[in-house]
């Protein structure tokens, strides 16, 4: 616990059946530990973690240490951190952790800054919350860091914002974008993890009724499969035509949020944009409505609009659910204060996936220590060979093998000419 600030120490052996049982879940991590432990390819290097802190990211943290590395971590959102996982964390050696669940903007600002005081050879960010801060209010760090690794789509939507700007003083790593990442886990986890919160939270049934997903991305496509898997019906707002051409072609209705507000029972947010759902929406719902986030921040369903179309103060109803009783008597439910439904409301995504992204993430720290100091200062894909050998990685640990090219069939692919061998 040297140095580390969690809420409850006593907590450390409830978090750490949490983190064991997370373990036994993850052999990509753990094949990839062997080898750490072998060669100890991070020994000496300072890495500050910026995560949703529960036990698959404490499993990571695990990983970095096992390398040699000296890790620092806070937690990303202040209601996504699980204390009794903080705590077991904390007694980890090589390991300090600075977080609570409903930390305070400024004791959220304190942690971030905590982290960073431990050292910032890499950066390990989910949301960019720390290569913000690094940019911002702690330039003076600016000089010493190799480079960041960014876990979510909206950090990764930050971090070309300053690419674009000329501001990004170092290299990132795209990781979200590897296709061993947004095609299970924004997909498949998503899916799985934050309709799992909304029904735990809620115990409505979700078959029958109407589910409005506000966004066809990668997440987007997740929410709303697995939300026609449980028997609902289901509508796609959208403002790129491309996504929204595929979400029709893939079978959903879509339309405009401004007429979909009338007809959702259920509203699910994963844009990473801003005011998805406002006023005008609210004032079309029906009584009863449920409102969610899966976006990165608690931006996407406008929370003043929805303060100021309330008549008198919102109701606490059940944990992680408010009433929101408009002027006619219509009542607008928001679920864990509009954050990110699948952590603050449950326990993120299955420890499966989280596998196959953490060892991209570690395995692109990797690439960063080995390459960094020859990167020039811009955001860069994960390495394809990366993406392959997690992939390879989980294949194996499945028990599931595959084909392999001929050496006529490579060199029929590589040639130019038709038929060429």
């Amino acid at each position: 616990m040297d140095g580390s600030v969690v809420r409850d120490e006593s907590l450390a052996s409830q978090g750490r059946a949490k983190i064991d049982w997370a373990r036994a879940h993850m052999p990509i991590c753990d094949a990839i530990e062997t080898e750490f432990v072998r060669d100890m390819p991070l020994e000496g290097l300072k890495v500050a973690v910026c995560c949703h802190l529960e036990a698959k990211t404490a499993r990571l943290a695990m990983l970095l240490a096992a390398g040699g590395a000296r890790v620092a971590v806070t937690g990303s959102n202040p209601l996504s951190t699980q204390d009794d996982v903080a705590a077991a964390l904390a007694e980890e050696s090589g390991i300090s952790v600075y977080a609570w669940h409903g930390a305070t903007g400024d004791e959220y600002s304190q942690f971030l800054d905590m982290a960073l005081d431990v050292g910032t050879d890499v950066l390990m960010d989910d949301g960019g919350d720390l290569v913000s801060r690094v940019h911002t209010t702690r330039r003076e760090l600016l000089q010493g860091i190799l480079g960041a690794c960014e876990e979510t789509t909206t950090g990764v939507h930050r971090l070309r914002s300053m690419e674009a700007a000329g501001e990004l003083a170092f290299p990132a790593i795209a990781v979200n974008d590897a296709k061993m990442k947004r095609l299970f886990d924004n997909r498949y986890g998503t899916g799985q993890s934050a309709w799992d919160g909304i029904m735990r939270t809620t115990n409505l049934a979700i078959a029958g009724r109407c589910v409005v997903v506000a966004g066809y991305g990668w997440c987007g496509k997740g929410l709303a499969m697995r939300a026609r898997g449980l028997g609902a019906g289901v509508v796609v707002a959208e403002v790129d035509p491309i996504a929204a051409c595929e979400a029709s072609m893939d079978g959903f209705r879509v339309m405009p949020m401004e007429c979909a507000a009338r007809e959702g029972h259920f509203f699910v947010t994963a844009t990473g944009c801003r005011d998805v759902i406002r006023k005008e929406h609210f004032e079309q719902m029906r009584d009863g409505a449920i409102l969610a986030n899966a976006g990165h921040f608690d931006v996407e369903i406008s929370k003043p609009d929805l303060l100021s179309v309330c008549a008198g103060a919102p109701r606490q109803v059940r944990p992680n659910i408010k009433e929101y009783k408009m002027a006619d008597g219509r009542r607008l439910y928001l679920l864990a204060e509009g954050r990110l439904v699948n952590l603050a409301a449950g326990d993120g995504h299955p420890v499966e996936v989280m596998d196959m992204s953490f060892g991209v993430q570690a395995l692109s720290i990797l690439h960063l220590v080995d390459h960094g100091r020859k990167l020039n200062p811009r955001l860069y894909p994960v390495p394809s060979e990366v993406d392959h050998r997690v992939a390879g990685l989980a294949l194996e640990a499945a028990g599931i093998s595959i084909d392999t090219l001929t050496g006529m069939q490579k060199r029929y692919l590589e040639g130019w000419q038709a038929g060429t061998v």
